[in-house]
């Protein structure tokens, strides 16, 4: 279980460091990090972490598809997450 929560904080913390690398990029007028990419480490654990960069960094509030495929990923790993606490 600390190897999978382990897992969990890289890959939040990796999402909201990629979500707030991307704004300074769109503010600094240089090379993004593609959409794909971003929707990609939300899905891949960070979901929580890009919701959070997302209402920190405001970025990508008003994007769509993007926001919404953002809550989706966010919202399927949370009733995934509170699935398993309650089958312990």
């Amino acid at each position: 279980m600390s190897a999978l929560l382990g897992y969990l904080l890289i890959a939040n913390l990796a999402a909201f460091a990629a979500m707030g690398w991307d704004k300074s990029s769109a503010r600094r007028g240089v090379e993004r990090i593609p959409e794909r990419t971003l929707l990609t480490l939300a899905a891949a654990g960070g979901g929580l972490g890009a919701v959070l960069a997302q209402q920190v960094f405001r970025h990508k509030t008003r994007k769509q598809p993007f926001a919404n495929i953002l809550v989706a990923i966010f919202a399927a790993q949370a009733v995934l997450a509170i699935f398993l606490m309650s089958r312990s």
